[in-house]
C-alpha cells in the first residue's frame, strides 16, 4: 500500500499534550511569511470529504492517510466541512502555497504538487499544535500565503562510518518533510565502509561493507561506558573466520523503494559516491586502482589513480548503476581531502602530467574532475563537489558544496567562476560537532549569503544543508541528539529566513512535546539561570529555570552524575551556605529517550574585589596584541606580539589575517554597582578571562565553538581586565557576554572597556 509507513510519523502525534501554550496557537516551524489570523474555527466533522485533482492523487492519498491517525474519516461525498486541494497558476513560485482556514472549508493552492504537500504539512503542523484527537476537533480560521527563501534545504547522513538501517532513514525522511526540509544527501560510501549494492562489482559489499573495529569504534566504546547512546549497534556486528565485524549495505531494491517513499514525501535523494579520495573500502577490494601502496598518508588515505584508465572503467561502470537508482538530478561526487603525495611519487602520473602539459597535481586532481563529470552528464544528470575542487580548475557546470569554514572566500571563489553553490560550512553545520547553549542561535542566525558575495552573484547561493558525519555516531540516538533540535532552526532559517531567533525559541518549546511523541531522541533544552564557575560571599541561592513543564530537574552533591532516579531539585532551587559542587540535568518523566546536558555548578566562598585608581590616564577601549604565530592553545602565546591594536569591545580586529594566531586583549572593566556578576566566553579555539586579577573562565582550546561560564564578585568601579585567544585554524568564533541575573546574557556595552593611554 502507497502510504503504509505514513503512520510511523503521524499516528503518534494523535494525544500530544502542549501545556502551557493557547488553545490555538501558531506556533509553526518554519513560521509562514504571512499569517492573518480569521474569525472563528473549522470543526473537524467524524467524515470529511477531501478533494482534489487528478494530478494531486498522491497528495490526496497522504492527506487521507494523515487524516485517518487522527481518527477522522473520509468520505465519498460532500457535506458541510471539506478539504479541497487546488492547483492554481496564480500561486507563483516552485514550493509556494496558500493555505485558507474557513469555518467551513480548508482549501490548500499551489502551483505544483510539492506546494499542496508543503500547504498539508502546514495542516499537520496545526492539528498537531492543536491537539486534534478523540477530544479536541477545532483548529482556527486564517489565511497563510508562504514560500519558502531557498530552493536547497538539506540534511546530510554519513552511514559509511556508521550504519543505519532502512527503517530509521524512513523515519528521518518523515522527520525531514514534517519540517519542509526538502533534500536528504545521502554519503553512501568512504574509507570506512561501502554502502551501495553494486552488481557488476559485488565484492565492494561483500567485503568493503564490513569492517574490524577501528580507532572510531574504540571511542564509541570508551564513551558508551558513560553513555549508552555511543554503544556499537549489535545488529551490524557479525562474527566472520572467528572474527567480530561491524558494517551494513543496502541492496538495490531497498534503495529503490527508500527513493520512492521519500519522493511521496517531497523529499529528494541525492547520492554520492566520494571519489578520487576516501575510497578506502573500495581499493581494497581492488587495489589496482591504484598505483603503489595502499594505506594513509599524512592526513588522508590513498585515492584513485587518475592516470589509469581502468579506474575510469570502474568509475562509470559504478555511477551507471547509483544513476538508475536515484532519480534525482544531481550526483555527488565528493572530490574533498585528496591526498595527493601518491600521485607526486607515481611514474604514470609524472608521465600523464608531462604529456599533458600539467603543471601540478592540482591540475590533476582538475582532470580527475573534468572526466567524471563528463560521465555523470553523459546520463542527462549534474554534478555536486565538495569545495576542495576549487583548488585545480573546475568548470561552471559543477554545483559546489561550501564546507571549509576556514575559507571564508572560496563561496565568493565559486560564484565569480558561475558555478551555484549549497552553503554547509562546519561551523555552524556540521552537526556532528557537538551542540551547546549556542548552537540554535548560531545555526538560526547563520549568514547563508555572505556580505562579500556581490549582489549579481546571490542567486547562485541555492541554499544550505547540515551534514552528520557519523564516526562518533554509531547509533540511532545519538543521531537524533545531534540532528534534533538544530534542524528545526535551520529549517527555518532556509524556509523562512528572517532574524526572529526568541520568537522561534519559543515557538521550539510547543515542539519538543511533538518530537517526543514521534520518538525523536532529541537534546532537551538547555537549562539556564546558573554559571558553571559560581562565587557566593556569605551565602546564595542555586536557581535552575526549567523550560519545560513534565520535565524535572535531578541533582547529585556526592559528585556522582546524576540520572532520572536522583533527587529532584526541590522547586527547581537549592540554598548554599558553603563551597560544594552540584550536578544536575533535565530528565523525561515518561522515560522518553531524548537527553539533555548533565552540567557540573562548582560554588566557591569569595570576596568582592576591591575596585582600584589607575594612576595613568584613561581612554575608551582595550589593547589587543597580535601574535601571528601557529597555535592552538592560549597556554603557547609566546614572544613579542607582531601588531597591537585599539578595540572598543571584545572583538577580533580585522587586520588580524592569519590561518593561526593568538590574541591578548588588557585594559579595564568599569562595573556600575557592586554585585556578583557572570560571564559567558564563547570561542573556537580557546580563551581564558580574567578580571581583577581572577581566573573567570577557563575554555582553553583546541575545541570548536564552545560557551563556558564564570562569576566574579565585584565592587562598583574599575578591575584589571585580560581576556586571551587563540584561533588555531579552521574559522574562529569569540563572544564575550555577561549577566547579574537571569538567563539573558547581553552584550558588554563599549563604555565599561577602558585602558591607558600610551
Amino acid at each position: 500500500m502507497l502510504f503504509k509507513n505514513i503512520k510511523l510519523t503521524v499516528v503518534v502525534l494523535l494525544f500530544v499534550v502542549v501545556k502551557g501554550f493557547s488553545q490555538n496557537n501558531y506556533n509553526l516551524i518554519p513560521y509562514p511569511q504571512q499569517l492573518a489570523v480569521q474569525k472563528g474555527n473549522f470543526v473537524f466533522p467524524s467524515k470529511i470529504h477531501v478533494v482534489g485533482e487528478q494530478k494531486l492523487n498522491k497528495e490526496v492519498a497522504y492527506l487521507r492517510s494523515l487524516l485517518s491517525s487522527y481518527q477522522i474519516e473520509t468520505a465519498a461525498k460532500s457535506g458541510a466541512s471539506r478539504i479541497e486541494l487546488r492547483l492554481s497558476a496564480d500561486v507563483k513560485g516552485e514550493e509556494s502555497y496558500q493555505l485558507q482556514v474557513k469555518p467551513n472549508l480548508i482549501s490548500i493552492a499551489a502551483a505544483t504538487p510539492s506546494g499542496i504537500f508543503y500547504g498539508i504539512q502546514t495542516l499537520n503542523q496545526l492539528m498537531v499544535l492543536n491537539q486534534i484527537g478523540i477530544h479536541q476537533k477545532q483548529i482556527p480560521a486564517l489565511n497563510i500565503n508562504d514560500q519558502p527563501a531557498y530552493s536547497w534545504r538539506g540534511s546530510m547522513l554519513d552511514v559509511s562510518r556508521h550504519f543505519f538501517n532502512i527503517d530509521y532513514l524512513k523515519r528521518h525522511i518523515d522527520r525531514l518533510a514534517f519540517y519542509k526540509i526538502n533534500k536528504f544527501h545521502f554519503h553512501l560510501t568512504d574509507d570506512q565502509g561501502w554502502r551501495i549494492e553494486i552488481k557488476k562489482y559485488p565484492a565492494l559489499t561483500e567485503k568493503g561493507a564490513y569492517r574490524t573495529f577501528n580507532n572510531q569504534d574504540s571511542v564509541c566504546m570508551e564513551l558508551a561506558k558513560e553513555n549508552p547512546d555511543f554503544e556499537i549497534d549489535p545488529r551490524f556486528i557479525k562474527v566472520k573466520d572467528g572474527k567480530q565485524i561491524y558494517g551494513g549495505y543496502y541492496t538495490q531494491q531497498e534503495l529503490r523503494e527508500l527513493v520512492a517513499y521519500a519522493a511521496e514525501r517531497h523529499v529528494e535523494i541525492i547520492p554520492e559516491i566520494d571519489m578520487p579520495g576516501h575510497m578506502m573500502a573500495a581499493i581494497s577490494v581492488f587495489p589496482e586502482l591504484v598505483d603503489g601502496k595502499i594505506g594513509w598518508g599524512e592526513l588522508f588515505s590513498t585515492p584513485l589513480c587518475p592516470c589509469k584508465e581502468e579506474v575510469y572503467t570502474f568509475v562509470e561502470n559504478v555511477l551507471n548503476e547509483v544513476i538508475s537508482i536515484f532519480p534525482s538530478p544531481y550526483i555527488h561526487i565528493g572530490a574533498d581531502e585528496v591526498d595527493k603525495t601518491s600521485w607526486e611519487k607515481s611514474e604514470l602520473c609524472k608521465a600523464m602530467m608531462k604529456r599533458e602539459g600539467m603543471k601540478d597535481v592540482h591540475e590533476l586532481q582538475s582532470y580527475f574532475v573534468h572526466r567524471v563529470q563528463e560521465m555523470v552528464e553523459k546520463k542527462g544528470k549534474k554534478a555536486i563537489a565538495w569545495d576542495d575542487a576549487l583548488e585545480g580548475k573546475i568548470n561552471s557546470d559543477i554545483t559546489v558544496m561550501y564546507w571549509r569554514g576556514w575559507v571564508s572566500d572560496a563561496p565568493l571563489k565559486a560564484v565569480q567562476n558561475n558555478h551555484p553553490v549549497i552553503m554547509s560550512p562546519t561551523n555552524p553545520l556540521y552537526f556532528d560537532f557537538f551542540p551547546d547553549k549556542s548552537s540554535l542561535r548560531n545555526v538560526y542566525n547563520m549568514k547563508v549569503v555572505y556580505d562579500n558575495i556581490p549582489a549579481d552573484k546571490t542567486h547562485l547561493i541555492k541554499g544550505a544543508q547540515a551534514n552528520l558525519w557519523a564516526e562518533k555516531v554509531p547509533s540511532e540516538n545519538r543521531a537524533d541528539f545531534l540532528l534534533f533540535p538544530r534542524l528545526t532552526a535551520l529549517s527555518e532559517r532556509l524556509w523562512t529566513n528572517k532574524d526572529i531567533f526568541e520568537d522561534y525559541s519559543n515557538r521550539l518549546l510547543a515542539h519538543y512535546p511533538v518530537l517526543d511523541q514521534m520518538k525523536v531522541a532529541y537534546r532537551l533544552p538547555d537549562l539556564c539561570g546558573f554559571a558553571l564557575e559560581s562565587v557566593f560571599v556569605k551565602d546564595a541561592v542555586l536557581e535552575v529555570k526549567n523550560p519545560l513543564k513534565g520535565k524535572n530537574i535531578h541533582y547529585t552533591t556526592d559528585g556522582s552524575t546524576p540520572t532520572a532516579q536522583s533527587a529532584v531539585l526541590p522547586n527547581n532551587s537549592l540554598a548554599i551556605t558553603k563551597p560544594t559542587t552540584i550536578k544536575f540535568g533535565l530528565f523525561s518523566k515518561d522515560g522518553a529517550q531524548s537527553k539533555g546536558d548533565i552540567y557540573t555548578v562548582n560554588y566557591k566562598q569569595s570576596t568582592f574585589a576591591t575596585a582600584v585608581k589607575p594612576s595613568a590616564k584613561l581612554e575608551g577601549g582595550l589593547s589587543c596584541d597580535f601574535y601571528n604565530q601557529p597555535i592552538d592553545k592560549v597556554a603557547k602565546i609566546a614572544g613579542k606580539p607582531d601588531k597591537q591594536f585599539l578595540v572598543s569591545n571584545i572583538e577580533v580586529p580585522k587586520e588580524a589575517k592569519a590561518p593561526q594566531f593568538g590574541l591578548k586583549y588588557d585594559g579595564y572593566i568599569e562595573v556600575p554597582e557592586t554585585g556578583i556578576y557572570t560571564f559567558n566566553l564563547t570561542c573556537d579555539d580557546g580563551g581564558m578571562l580574567y578580571i581583577a586579577d581572577r581566573l573567570v573562565i577557563d575554555n582553553e582550546g583546541p575545541h570548536s565553538p564552545i560557551e563556558k561560564s564564570g562569576q566574579v564578585a565585584l565592587e562598583k568601579g574599575l578591575h584589571p581586565f585580560r581576556l586571551d585567544f587563540v584561533e588555531g585554524g579552521g574559522g574562529y568564533t569569540l563572544l564575550l557576554q555577561y549577566s547579574k541575573d537571569g538567563c539573558d546574557a547581553k552584550n558588554i556595552p563599549d563604555s565599561w572597556f577602558q585602558r591607558e593611554l600610551k
